[in-house]
């Protein structure tokens, strides 16, 4: 049995979510400004874009904790969704390419990146899966839907190709196939299959495995591959305890690439420091503590694997981007979630948040008479 609290969300949650998408307005405008004046001939583009995603996900989070109904539970949405992020997908390989890569949706003046819908749709998909054979979860035969879907859609990303955030996918899709409850020899079949599978990916395109090596040993390409990391740690380290102050990075003057998207954590380094940095990460570790209890205190197994699996997805997410900001890992083009300049994104991230939100406010019966 369960009471649907109106408005009984997480509110530590949702203001550390507040919290992280008001320092990521901030630093995409400090990031940005520059780049937008080049570009666009004038400093507020990203800014104002940022901004009307986040207002646009923050309306979207108040509507779903308004729903008293869980329509994301239901097999027409969870099915339906996965449908549109498969059809997005494959629409994103017949796109003009951007930077080598068909990872955008382009239309209209606006691009989405399909990538990012695919995840909240896995997510809700393995729930609704595992929660309705959740009795048959002994047999391999049971596994073999799931395991196809998870296939397909690796598949898809890579062929953008989109390295980084198909081994995401996948990571938090076995995860919640551990959640889930499946043995540990299926895992191994699973395991022994993506490994196959990544590592011929990563040797089929030279680049990627040159991005390997340019992380281990940047000073041998210190003007090509190993730019950016070597730029990355300059900004870090020239951060200091406190920052240089917002505003003032020299390495967003076109030294470091991409720094209002993948590499906006340097920035954050650079102008806030040390404590900055530590205030972003004690944010994720709020959120990911908040939604880990709303995922043990949930009233249904479904609830339960989808809480876990938002902020899985959105944690992993954070600490896969903040390695390579580091240094200590290759460039994916991984964005940092709710920070990071992108509106599709923030619109999904902030998707998935107001989900996650919705389950919070649901409690078992039980659980009130204590």
């Amino acid at each position: 049995m369960e009471i649907f609290k109106p408005f009984g969300f997480d509110k530590t949650l949702f203001l550390a979510t507040l919290a992280l998408i008001g320092i990521g307005i901030v630093m995409v405008f400090s990031a940005s400004a520059i780049l937008a004046i080049e570009k666009y001939d004038q400093p507020f583009h990203f800014y104002l874009n940022q901004t009307t995603g986040a207002i646009a996900g923050i309306a979207l989070i108040l509507f779903m904790v308004s729903i008293r109904k869980p329509f994301y539970q239901t097999p027409v949405f969870v099915y339906g969704l996965l449908s549109l992020s498969f059809l997005l997908l494959v629409i994103c390989l017949a796109m003009p390419a951007i930077g080598n890569t068909n990872r955008w949706i382009q239309f209209l003046g606006f691009s989405f990146q399909s990538s990012e819908l695919a995840k909240i749709s896995l997510v809700l998909f393995f729930a609704f899966y595992l929660d309705q054979k959740k009795d048959k979860l002994d047999s391999f035969r049971t596994l073999i839907f799931p395991l196809a879907v998870l296939f397909v859609f690796s598949f898809l990303i890579l062929k953008e190709p989109d390295y980084g955030t198909a081994i995401l996918v996948f990571l938090i899709c076995s995860v919640l196939l551990f959640i889930g409850g499946i043995k540990f020899k299926h895992f191994l079949v699973l395991g022994t299959s993506a490994v196959t599978i990544f590592i011929f990916f990563l040797f089929q395109a030279s680049y990627r495995w040159e991005r390997v090596v340019a992380v281990l040993y940047p000073e041998r390409d210190p003007f090509r591959r190993g730019f950016q990391v070597i730029q990355s740690k300059l900004a870090f380290g020239s951060g200091g305890l406190l920052g240089v102050s917002i505003g003032e990075s020299t390495q967003k003057l076109f030294f470091l690439p991409c720094a209002h998207t993948d590499y906006i954590f340097a920035i954050i380094g650079e102008e806030l420091g040390l404590i900055g940095t530590l205030a972003i990460l004690l944010l994720f570790l709020i959120f990911l503590y908040r939604g880990l209890v709303i995922s043990w205190k949930t009233t249904s197994n479904f609830n339960q694997i989808a809480a876990a699996g938002l902020t899985m997805a959105i944690i992993a997410q954070a600490l896969l981007n903040i390695t390579i900001v580091l240094g200590l890992g290759p460039p994916t083009g991984i964005p940092l979630p709710l920070i990071s300049f992108g509106r599709s994104s923030l619109l999904c991230t902030l998707l998935g948040i107001g989900i996650l939100l919705n389950i919070s406010q649901r409690r078992g019966k039980s659980r009130k008479r204590k």
